[in-house]
């Protein structure tokens, strides 16, 4: 799907899935050809097909076909989105909690100077 837009719904959707996830991180490791990345689950290569299906309309994964071989590729920049924005929302619970931290520190000192 080339020239789309791929949107953190889509990335959050394709990995909510366990198998979808040991893809991606088998992916992470390199290429591999879809017969690699079937072997290790318990179910026929057409539901296998679904799961890369979900992940490449997501963007993490594309596949390419070279002869009868389809190989697979993890395409860093869409989990990179995911990342950033794990990060600013990170960053907002630490400052949340780091304004809890005082706080309660302020409580504590005042209960002590009695």
């Amino acid at each position: 799907m080339p020239n789309q837009e791929h949107t953190l719904d889509d990335v959050f959707r394709a990995l909510a899935d366990p198998t979808r996830r040991a893809v991606v991180q088998r992916l992470s490791a390199g290429p591999a050809s879809v017969k690699e990345l079937a072997e290790p689950f318990d179910m026929a290569l057409p539901s296998f097909m679904q799961h890369l299906r979900v992940l490449e309309e997501s963007g993490l994964v594309l596949s390419r076909k070279k002869g009868r071989v389809r190989t697979c590729h993890i395409k860093p920049r869409e989990l990179g989105e995911a990342e950033e924005w794990f990060a600013r929302l990170r960053a907002v619970w630490e400052g949340r909690f780091d304004r809890l931290g005082t706080y309660l520190d302020e409580l504590q000192n005042k209960g002590g100077r009695t």
